[in-house]
């Protein structure tokens, strides 16, 4: 299992104090908040991508995840997300590639289309064509990773001949891909059609929700035969706030909660606690919460917590990270080592990817020879061609 931070790089005034970060501010405390991460044993870091205030992560992350990798030794850095569907697809093949090598394989992105509906104009795109954005869009990107030369023709940009990537992916084998969504059932299918990896941010979202989505994408992995359903890759989002005792921690965090633009003016902090992942309380509590949600998804790979956000000043953000650090970590880890089976895989890792790619074992969009996949296929061209027959008589 690997644990990390995910971080939406928002400007929130501090409730308690009515102080509020520049962006300047805000963008170095990123960078230490990170850092610090490693060093207390998180294994990931990502950053969410976005255009408008108050956030402040960065509209090209790579920019940020670059930095990262020159001041980091361990860490892998993600995205959470990339957006997949206003962005350049050869721009994105390009800048992660870069990526890759500077951070010698420690990197994987998480696609997702977003949900701040004014990007797509300012990019130039419909948001009524997001799915399709997100599957053209993926699309060419996958090929531009896993081919030489590239000639492609799709509806939302212009086309490409003889076009070949530089530079080409490290060791010859693309970042691992996460598809994350929240609500839409196409993104886990596209998930599962490429064997790549599902994301479900659920910090939002009832329990119920997140399962019906998680089920779906490993019944349809199986479906296109790159492992079975329990193998598949799923990560999922939290987030947590702790104190030694779990009173102090509720009065300390509720005013954050109460105020914070994504929270406050709803819910109240015990109604959302109950609907949804939410944990605001003693270290305990927070691991036996999280070890819920092996109960509701299956065992799972990657478990991500949003810990900088609704003004949390940046010291007591390096302090929730000790915490995990040093009293819940080891636990989930220890806790989720013994129950998980022997033929369910880690996290991918660059160095796996290389050895997988090296044995020929890379998946097969849309399902290789022995899978329930190509054999529908298979069936369909079988009747297809029959019934040309037929007219033709």
């Amino acid at each position: 299992m690997q644990f990390g931070i995910f971080t939406i790089g928002d400007i929130t005034t501090d409730p308690t104090t009515g102080t509020t970060p520049t962006e300047n501010q805000r963008i170095k405390d990123t960078v230490r908040i990170a850092q610090h991460a490693e060093q207390a044993g998180f294994e990931v870091f990502a950053t969410g991508q976005h255009h408008n205030p108050p956030f402040v992560a960065p509209g090209n992350p790579p920019t940020l995840l670059a930095y990262l990798a020159a001041t980091t030794e361990k860490l892998t850095l993600s995205t959470a997300t990339t957006l997949i569907t206003t962005m350049d697809p050869v721009r994105l093949a390009e800048d992660y590639s870069y990526l890759q090598h500077l951070a010698d394989g420690r990197v994987d992105l998480t696609m997702g289309r977003g949900n701040t509906g004014p990007v797509y104009p300012w990019f130039g795109k419909d948001i009524r064509q997001g799915i399709n954005l997100a599957v053209e869009n993926y699309n060419l990107l996958y090929r531009l990773w896993h081919e030489e030369t590239v000639d492609w023709q799709g509806r939302f940009r212009t086309p490409l001949q003889d076009f070949t990537l530089t530079p080409q992916p490290l060791d010859g084998v693309a970042p691992f891909v996460w598809h994350g969504s929240i609500r839409s059932p196409e993104i886990a299918e596209q998930a599962a059609y490429y064997g790549d990896g599902f994301f479900h941010n659920n910090i939002f979202w009832n329990k119920e929700h997140i399962i019906q989505m998680v089920q779906l994408y490993r019944q349809r992995y199986e479906y296109y035969g790159h492992g079975k359903a329990h193998q598949a890759y799923v990560g999922l989002g939290g987030q947590a706030f702790m104190r030694k005792n779990s009173q102090d921690a509720v009065k300390e965090f509720r005013p954050y909660f109460d105020n914070a633009p994504v929270y406050g003016h709803g819910p109240s902090l015990e109604q959302f606690s109950r609907m949804t992942p939410l944990t605001v309380g003693s270290p305990r509590q927070v691991i036996e919460r999280t070890l819920e949600f092996r109960d509701w998804v299956g065992d799972y790979q990657r478990q991500m917590f949003l810990i900088d956000h609704a003004g949390l000043p940046t010291e007591t953000v390096l302090e929730q990270i000790d915490i995990f650090g040093e009293e819940v970590l080891p636990v989930l880890r220890q806790e989720f080592a013994a129950l998980k089976p022997a033929d369910v895989p880690e996290a991918p890792t660059h160095e796996f990817l290389v050895e997988r790619h090296r044995r020929g074992e890379d998946p097969v969009p849309g399902g290789a020879e022995g899978s329930q996949a190509y054999a529908d296929r298979q069936q369909a061209l079988a009747e297809a061609e029959q019934q040309s027959a037929k007219e033709q008589k």
